[in-house]
């Protein structure tokens, strides 16, 4: 499952995405009655892996490990209108675990923000 679109910009430090797919209404992640903030936290962890992939930091399979500080400013992101754009920015990379700010936004607005943390297993 690929929910991002693309890759617009990408650093050592950060990758910035965006991704159309929370207006679909075959979107796996959606629920009955739509598709929850929360499932944002999928699409960071898609921005992550491919930032990892990138700049070599995920030689083997990563895992998403923690959630800290995880804040929804919005109930679903299929009722967005605009693409997401979907920002991850490495914090602390040591001992096959990588630590990433996140921040997802549409139009400009602030939609879902947190950390996640990612365990890579060679």
């Amino acid at each position: 499952m690929c929910l991002l679109d693309a890759v617009l910009e990408w650093s050592a430090e950060a990758i910035t995405c965006s991704a159309t797919s929370h207006r679909d209404p075959a979107n796996p992640l959606r629920g009955g009655e739509g598709l929850a903030a929360i499932t944002g936290v999928e699409y960071a962890a898609q921005a992550a892996a491919a930032h990892g992939s990138l700049t070599g930091n995920f030689a083997g399979r990563g895992y998403l490990a923690t959630l800290r500080g995880v804040v929804c400013s919005t109930e679903r992101l299929d009722a967005e209108r605009e693409d997401l754009t979907v920002r991850t920015t490495q914090v602390a990379a040591q001992g096959g675990r990588v630590l990433y700010d996140f921040r997802i936004d549409a139009g400009g607005r602030e939609l879902l923000k947190g950390r996640l943390s990612v365990v890579v297993h060679e």
